[in-house]
C-alpha cells in the first residue's frame, strides 16, 4: 500500500504520535458499531436459546469469543486488510482487484461481480440498520432506572441519530477526533464492567475452550442453533467497517486499535455479562446495563449512543467503477479525497 504524501502546509509529526492519533481517530469512526454490540448481542443470543441455563450461557459466550477471534481478528484484521486497491478497502475494492467488471459473460468472475454487488447492497442496508439498533439499545438503558421513560425511548433515539448524521457530514477526520476519545473511555468502561462480572462467576472463563460452543450447538437442536447463530452474528456487526475504512486510516492504526483496545474490551465485557448470567439468571432482561452500577447508568447511556456508518467510501468507489450513476461529491477537506492524511 502506497504511503499518503504529507499535505503541503501541514507540519510533520513524530511517527509514533501520528500512529496514536490515527488509532484514536479510528476508534471514533471504525469501531462505533461493533463497539456498541455488547448492548444487545449477548442479550439477543441468550433470548434465542430459550433459557439462560449454565450450558447455554457458557456455550454462547464461547461462540461469541471465537467468532470475534476468527472472523474479525483473523479474517478481517489479518487477512482481508492485505487486499487493498491502491490503498482503498471495501467490497467494491475487491471487485476492482478481481477486474470482475471486464470479465466475459458467464465466467466465474462475472458471477463474482453479481455476488459482490449484492454484498455492497447489503452493506448499505447494514449502514442504515446498525446505527439505529445501536442507539436504540443504548437509550433503552433509561428504562432500567426509570421505566416510565419507555415511551420516550424512540423519540430520543431519532433525535440522537439526526444529530449524529448532521455531525458526520463534517468528515471522517472531524468525526474521529470528536468521538475517538469518547470511544476510548467507552472501551475502558466496558472492560472494567466485564472484570466485575467475571469476578462474580469466574467459571465463565471456561468459555475460552471452543468445545463449549460446539457442544451447545450440537445439543440445542437445529432450530435453536440456527436462531442462536443468527443472534450471535449481531456481535460482529460493524466489522466490515475495518476494511471499508482502510483508505481513511490504513492497516496499522486499524489493526492496533482492534488488537490493543477493542478486542480485549469486547471479550472482557462478554465474559462479564456471561458471569453475571451464571450468578443471576434473572439478569437476562438486560445483562449489559445490570452490570453497570446504578450511579453510572446515565453516563453509560450517553457513551453508548455513538454509532457511525461508512457508506461514503463505498459510494465513491462504486461510481469510479461504473456501478453507480455519477453523483456530486463534496469533500470536507481540501487536502484529502476519501483518504486521510495518515501515512499508512
Amino acid at each position: 500500500m502506497a504511503k499518503a504524501l504529507q499535505p503541503e502546509g501541514m507540519p510533520s509529526q513524530d511517527p509514533w504520535k501520528q500512529t496514536a492519533v490515527a488509532v484514536l481517530t479510528a476508534l471514533g469512526v471504525v469501531y462505533g458499531d461493533i463497539g456498541t454490540s455488547p448492548l444487545y448481542g449477548l442479550k439477543q443470543a441468550i433470548g434465542a436459546s430459550g433459557a439462560p441455563t449454565p450450558e447455554a450461557v457458557t456455550g454462547i459466550v464461547s461462540l461469541i469469543f471465537w467468532a470475534l477471534l476468527l472472523i474479525v481478528g483473523l479474517k478481517y484484521a489479518i487477512l482481508i486488510l492485505r487486499a487493498d486497491n491502491h490503498g482503498e478497502g471495501g467490497i467494491v475494492a475487491l471487485l476492482a482487484l478481481l477486474d470482475a467488471r471486464n470479465a466475459p459473460r458467464g465466467s466465474p468472475r462475472a458471477y463474482l461481480l453479481i455476488v459482490g454487488l449484492i454484498g455492497a447492497a447489503l452493506l448499505y442496508g447494514d449502514g442504515v440498520i446498525t446505527p439505529a439498533i445501536s442507539v436504540l439499545s443504548a437509550v433503552e438503558g433509561l428504562k432500567v432506572d426509570a421505566p416510565t421513560l419507555a415511551p420516550a425511548v424512540v423519540p430520543v433515539t431519532v433525535v440522537i441519530l439526526i444529530g449524529l448524521f448532521l455531525v458526520q457530514r463534517k468528515g471522517t477526520e472531524f468525526v474521529g477526533r470528536i468521538f475517538g476519545p469518547a470511544m476510548l473511555v467507552w472501551f475502558v468502561a466496558i472492560a472494567v464492567l466485564g472484570l466485575k462480572g467475571i469476578e462474580q462467576s469466574p467459571a465463565i472463563l471456561a468459555a475460552i475452550s471452543p468445545h463449549h460452543a460446539v457442544l451447545y450447538l450440537s445439543h440445542a437442536g437445529p432450530g435453536i442453533a440456527f436462531a442462536v447463530l443468527g443472534a450471535a452474528f449481531l456481535t460482529l456487526t460493524g466489522a466490515e467497517a475495518m476494511y471499508a475504512d482502510m483508505g481513511h486510516f490504513g492497516r496499522l492504526p486499524i489493526r492496533l486499535g482492534w488488537f490493543a483496545i477493542v478486542l480485549p474490551a469486547l471479550m472482557l465485557n462478554y465474559f462479564g455479562q456471561g458471569g453475571l448470567l451464571l450468578a443471576t439468571p434473572d439478569a437476562v432482561e438486560n445483562p449489559f446495563y445490570l452490570l453497570v452500577p446504578r450511579w453510572a447508568h446515565y453516563p453509560m447511556v450517553a457513551f453508548a449512543t455513538i454509532a457511525i456508518s461508512g457508506a461514503y467510501s463505498l459510494t465513491q468507489q462504486a461510481m469510479q467503477l461504473g456501478f453507480l450513476p455519477r453523483m456530486r461529491v463534496l469533500h470536507t477537506a481540501s487536502h484529502e479525497k476519501g483518504r486521510s492524511t495518515f501515512p499508512w
